[in-house]
């Protein structure tokens, strides 16, 4: 097929509808095209295209790397307008950067926390996919705890869905599937699509019938620790943890590279393990969206989710984390570990 090319607007993220950062190789082979991709005429590359024509940039002055993790590669393309931020990956089609600007766009237009805008995504040639999105610079601290906590659930509270659980496409976690079909329900949701799925990755991948069978048993009983909790569908980031947490150069908090989809708030805080959240931040979340009966007992719930996925995606260093987790839930809740 031809380039899939979508031009992302904040204010119609349907659109998308109808139209993991990149291995070391890869990323050396994409310097390689990018030196010289400079020289190169627009159609031979979508990326210079688009900047040069709907960007309206007139030169393209440079092409600087700044990293891009594990899965994706990026690049800072400087023009005459200002400067673009661009992930490519030389592997993965355009649907794991259609699911990134689809959420990009839903929080942006929550008109709460700044998120980089995100302008259009795209097939390269021969294979692989690019997102060209705005290019914040980011200051060298992370803001303000209390800030963050605040704009955070502005969004929970302005991001809300009237069809349930979910979200408008799959996505990744990093680059785990992550399955967002739509749901009523969300125990059910969770259930099904982020803790059901995880056990039966881990039992195919890792061949660990062990943690499938605990964690099943668990499932079957997590309903318990939603008591008096109210379930209301709210947009998440997804995958909030420090290396996702920014501020711009006015100290404002910036969240990136997210796994969106509508969700019970606290689901937010699964990656807290590893996201550094301070006092000052959930009592200011708290001041805007109130602390739930059980809040404390579901936490762990939440943080299992991520641990199962850095199970599958990082190896067995993660299982014993998640296991405990399990089994601790078990002997709550005086179910047999055995």
């Amino acid at each position: 097929m031809g380039h899939v090319a979508l031009f992302l607007s904040p204010s119609s993220v349907a659109s998308l509808l109808h139209g993991r950062r990149s291995t070391r190789s890869s990323a050396k082979k994409h310097r390689r095209i990018c030196s010289s991709s400079v020289m190169a005429t627009v159609s031979e590359d979508p990326i210079r295209e688009w900047i040069l024509t709907k960007g309206k940039a007139s030169k393209i002055f440079r092409i600087s790397s700044i990293g891009g993790g594990c899965i994706n590669y990026a690049n800072c393309y400087d023009t005459d307008v200002g400067s673009f931020f661009v992930k490519t990956n030389r592997e993965i089609g355009p649907s794991m950067f259609e699911g990134e600007a689809l959420g990009l766009s839903a929080m942006y237009d929550t008109k709460s926390i700044r998120v980089p805008l995100p302008f259009k995504v795209g097939s390269l040639p021969p294979s692989g996919s690019f997102i060209i999105m705005e290019f914040i610079e980011f200051d060298r601290s992370r803001g303000d705890q209390s800030v963050l906590g605040r704009k955070l659930a502005e969004m929970h509270k302005a991001g809300k869905s009237d069809k349930g659980f979910g979200f408008h496409v799959d996505n990744t976690i990093g680059s785990t599937p992550q399955i967002n079909t739509w749901k009523d329900d969300w125990i059910e949701f969770f259930a099904e699509h982020r803790l059901g799925y995880q056990l039966k990755l881990a039992r195919r991948q890792w061949n660990d019938p062990i943690i499938l069978e605990l964690g099943e048993r668990l499932i079957k009983n997590m309903h318990l620790l939603f008591k008096g909790a109210v379930l209301e569908p709210c947009l998440l980031h997804g995958d909030l943890w420090m290396g996702n947490i920014s501020s711009d150069k006015d100290g404002n908090p910036v969240i990136l590279d997210p796994a969106c989809y509508y969700g019970h708030n606290e689901a937010e805080f699964g990656m807290s393990w590893c996201a550094g959240f301070g006092g000052s931040f959930y009592k200011s979340y708290f001041e805007v969206m109130p602390k739930q009966p059980g809040f404390q007992k579901r936490k762990n719930l939440y943080m299992l989710y991520h641990y199962l996925n850095h199970y599958n995606l990082f190896g067995r260093a993660y299982r014993s984390s998640a296991l405990s987790i399990i089994e601790d839930y078990l002997r709550m809740m005086r179910v047999s570990t055995v």
